[in-house]
């Protein structure tokens, strides 16, 4: 009597009598929307590993990771940090070098053993490495530390070794642990010399890194496309639904980051560069062709940060705040009037200057959006568009950017299964209910809707739109239509009074 996973038999061709249970899974799927608030965020810094995408929840984490942030243009940690202001919480983080990012060293006694600290970067010069005698006897102590990372103990190495054979135990601990508790050493490597002379108590700090930071260009925090990965292209996969290249201006590369945006469904955003003017920015950006719902060009005014680490009040890079906040939003909602925390002002609000209607509407009408005080909702800092740098009034808008990529990610994420079915009734119809109870849920949520009425999707997979001359082929469609609820941009209130306005009402129910 066997029980059996549905379609693990041939039901057509049993011959021996006896019980057959089938094991049917539930006929409807459902769609699990993908997560909105991931922050991919590409720069410098003094840690960590290159061109390795890496997932960081808050500051601390950055900071055991890539080092504390830095008071320099490019800087990932000062993008993060003004991120993680706005709500955001969930980055990858892609450090990127000029190539010349070194590696710090220290040397203990003459060629003992050579410690090197495990990424490039200036933390390693503020890495110590004691040699002390170990808790038990004969035996040696190793302790790793620096300000910003977990210190490491590696203790009892070496039992009775003496001459070079005690550097190479001690160079093994460090790279390979030296207990189940006590892994390999997530700090420095460990190279043993040909040294026979016997360790001696000392702290050494290790000198020499650097972080490769001295020449970033367009081009680097672009990177490359082919194996291994670099800069922006290490974010392909990792579910990134909003990106920065921190800090950078060089609106040559604007073309080449919408392109990517449209392929992996990444909201990118942009800015120009500090202390920009309106018209520069306006030329810009036609030049730079980018007429496109994948990308939010943010303009050139600045803004002033205050710095807690570095104990200063810097201007940076607008695109942090806007990046965090729309990553702390859900999909369909925009940018406009959201308010935006941490700004101590902006350059054009220290030189005592307000946006009048005529500069709003040239950067508004050229697809750029800027960060202002005051906003429609108050005095407080917030985005003044909302906007993409698409020129179609339908496609301009923050919500359709993020919402569309929301859709269609979630579908490529989850309809999948259905290729390799064969196609029948049945399984058009399961279909079908997979993407309606998807699109259901959305609406009961208030994602999507009709507001004056009437339906706010419609998913159609029938004979309609599968003739039989596609159907022969393999080829089964989906039409889907979505209804996106509109952001209130202008709202009118219509105001009558004088002293002969007359009110009237109505006495028919009374």
């Amino acid at each position: 009597m066997p029980i059996v996973q549905q379609g693990s038999i041939n039901t057509t061709a049993l011959i021996v009598p006896d019980l057959y249970v089938q094991i049917v899974p539930p006929q409807v799927t459902l769609l699990n929307g993908v997560p909105t608030n991931v922050l991919g965020v590409v720069g410098t810094a003094t840690w960590g590993p290159v061109n390795s995408p890496t997932l960081i929840g808050n500051m601390a984490m950055y900071a055991q990771t890539f080092g504390a942030i830095q008071n320099r243009t490019y800087d990932m940690g000062t993008a993060v940090a003004v991120a993680v202001q706005q709500g955001a919480n969930n980055f990858r983080c892609v450090r990127v070098t000029d190539g010349t990012d070194t590696a710090a060293t220290v040397v203990a006694q003459t060629n003992g053993v050579t410690f090197t600290a495990k990424y490039t970067g200036s933390l390693g010069n503020t890495v110590t490495v004691a040699l002390a005698a170990g808790s038990a006897a004969n035996t040696w102590k190793v302790t790793v530390a620096a300000p910003t990372l977990a210190p490491e103990v590696f203790d009892n190495i070496g039992a009775g070794q003496t001459g070079n054979a005690l550097w190479i135990a001690i160079a093994n601990a460090i790279n390979n642990g030296v207990s189940v508790m006590r892994g390999a050493s997530q700090i420095i490597t460990a190279t043993a010399g040909a040294s026979t002379t016997a360790p001696t108590a000392a702290t050494l700090q290790l000198a020499g890194g650097t972080d490769g930071a001295a020449t970033i260009t367009g081009a680097v925090l672009l990177g490359q496309d082919t194996v291994p990965r670099k800069g922006m292209y290490a974010l392909r996969n990792q579910g990134v639904s909003i990106a920065m290249l921190a800090d950078c201006t060089d609106a040559t590369t604007w073309p080449t980051q919408v392109a990517f945006g449209l392929s992996e469904g990444i909201y990118m955003i942009g800015t120009g560069p500090s202390g920009d003017t309106i018209a520069n920015a306006v030329t810009a950006k036609s030049t730079a062709g980018i007429d496109s719902y994948a990308f939010k060009l943010l303009f050139g005014d600045w803004v002033y940060w205050l710095d807690t680490v570095n104990g200063v009040t810097r201007l940076v890079s607008p695109q942090g705040f806007v990046a965090g906040l729309l990553a702390n939003l859900s999909p369909q909602n925009s940018s406009l009037n959201k308010q935006i925390y941490g700004v101590v002002g902006t350059q054009k609000t220290f030189a005592n200057q307000n946006y009048s209607s005529a500069e709003l509407q040239a950067l508004i009408q050229a697809g750029i959006d800027v960060v202002t005080n005051p906003v429609p909702g108050g005095a407080y800092f917030g985005c003044r568009a909302g906007h993409n740098t698409s020129s179609n009034a339908l496609t301009q808008g923050d919500n359709y950017t993020r919402m569309t990529n929301y859709i269609a990610s979630t579908i490529n994420a989850g309809m999948g299964k259905y290729v390799g079915q064969l196609q029948s009734a049945t399984v058009r119809a399961q279909a079908a209910a997979t993407l309606s109870n998807f699109l259901s849920s959305m609406e009961q949520q208030g994602m999507i809707g009709a507001v004056n009425g009437g339906p706010a999707f419609s998913v159609q997979i029938d004979a309609n739109n599968n003739p039989m001359n596609r159907v022969a082929l393999g080829y089964m469609q989906a039409d889907v239509k979505v209804v996106y609820l509109s952001v209130i941009e202008k709202f009118l209130v219509n105001v009558e009074g004088s002293q002969a306005t007359v009110i009237r009402t109505s006495t028919a129910n009374q």
